[in-house]
């Protein structure tokens, strides 16, 4: 059975994002209105009680997260200002020199936040375009923030003084769209061939920007081509870090309308490379799809849809990583990916990428587009919400078969039984 809560009119406008903490005790939530609020549980009751409430940004808040505990209690936020702010909770004597939240002594937010409240500490400003998503870095690396904005760019940023958080350098900013991807030959071969649908819902794009973007995917001189047209209405820019401190530090980025998703290995002593492109359109002719039959080379493929999100899944152990896409043609993925044997840092000489995956269970229940998918703390439980305004549950059962598990509505609704997917040989394999 799974357990529900809601929180009535939690904001003023569309909710963009929401983020658990550490401990899944508090929730910080974002919005068109331009506010962060940060929730407590009253584990009492189970009720959400609002903990603090401001005006973070000049423009829409699209994306939150949390640091570790171990560094204290700091949220960042992203927004389409342009900027990435970098808030910390601290009490009122530790405020009197440092810019904070705009609360006044006798407001709400200062008396629903007792003692303490929330401090403007850093504003990383690089981004040329709108910043889409933040995510701190697993806190083996240290003090660690990557973005990724509407021009492409994954920017990594590291705090050099973690007492006053003021100052963070830009350690490493690469172009996802013009990264050289893995070789025809590998890319293809990790791409498990599921038709993606040719139709998707373009909510909240303007009737212009929905027309440059039927355009573009209707002209095969800018089909496929990085940066080309305005992406802000049907693209797509996420990122996740991999958990597993053995690898070193590995990002999994998505931009624009090309719905792949690069795995970036980052180094202090070389230039990014990509390991490994998840690509899940069709392989070309005469390479093996799903069924084991050849694609006719007729040139007709599908045209490709933005991922909005992707989830790397911590590893508990596993010999091999699990990482879920979400897109905005309606399909949440679970690709097993298979890292090298050797290390993976160890350079070939003009030699493919040694990392490998595989789709091991491909969903399309939403039937439009999904925001977010995102893992459990064990890896073991995939959730997704999709823009039927449902909540959805996938796990693996006992047989290795990635299957529903529950989906629930604000409606409440009760769900219908929904089929078991079984992906045949491509199932997980302990």
């Amino acid at each position: 059975m799974i357990q529900t809560g809601l929180i009535q009119s939690a904001h003023n406008d569309l909710l963009t994002d929401v983020a658990y903490d550490f401990y899944g005790l508090r929730l910080a939530t974002c919005s068109l209105d331009q506010r962060i609020k940060v929730w407590q549980v009253d584990e009492s009751n189970g009720n959400w009680n609002v903990e603090d409430d401001w005006k973070a940004h000049d423009a829409t808040v699209s994306k939150l997260s949390w640091a570790h505990p171990e560094f204290g209690t700091i949220l960042a936020s992203a927004s389409f200002d342009r900027t990435v702010k970098i808030w910390e909770q601290t009490s009122f004597a530790s405020t009197t020199d440092s810019q904070t939240n705009g609360a006044g002594a006798g407001s709400p937010q200062a008396a629903s936040c007792g003692s303490s409240r929330w401090v403007e500490r850093a504003v990383l400003v690089d981004a040329r375009g709108t910043v889409r998503a933040v995510e701190f870095a697993p806190h083996h690396f240290g003090l660690k923030l990557a973005t990724v904005s509407s021009d492409n760019h994954v920017r990594i940023y590291e705090c050099l003084e973690q007492s006053s958080l003021a100052t963070w350098q830009l350690s490493e900013e690469v172009d996802v769209s013009t990264l050289p991807s893995a070789s025809l030959s590998s890319s293809y071969s990790v791409a498990f061939a599921t038709p993606t649908q040719t139709s998707a819902t373009l909510e909240g794009a303007s009737a212009t920007l929905v027309a440059q973007a039927l355009q573009q995917s209707q002209n095969p001189a800018t089909q496929g081509r990085p940066g080309m047209g305005n992406r802000e209405a049907d693209g797509g820019w996420c990122i996740s870090w991999c958990k597993d401190r053995y690898w070193g530090e590995i990002i999994a980025a998505g931009c624009g309308v090309s719905g792949a998703i690069k795995i970036i290995q980052l180094s202090p002593s070389r230039r990014p490379i990509t390991l490994l492109t998840l690509d899940p359109s069709p392989s070309p002719a005469g390479l093996p799809t799903e069924a084991g039959t050849s694609l006719a080379s007729d040139g007709d493929t599908p045209t490709p849809f933005a991922i909005t999100s992707v989830a790397w899944a911590p590893s508990c152990g596993r010999s091999y990583h699990l990482i879920a896409t979400g897109g905005r043609d309606g399909h949440v993925r679970i690709w097993r990916v298979k890292p090298a044997e050797e290390e993976p840092d160890v350079e070939g000489e003009g030699g493919d990428p040694k990392w490998s995956a595989n789709v091991v269970a491909d969903f399309d229940h939403h039937k439009s587009a999904v925001g977010r998918v995102e893992w459990n703390i064990t890896g073991t439980v995939l959730s997704s919400a999709g823009n039927d305004g449902r909540v959805r549950l996938w796990k693996a059962t006992i047989g290795n078969v990635w299957r529903t598990a529950g989906s629930i509505g604000v409606e409440q609704s009760e769900d219908t039984q929904d089929a078991d997917v079984n992906m045949g040989e491509n199932t997980i394999a302990e």
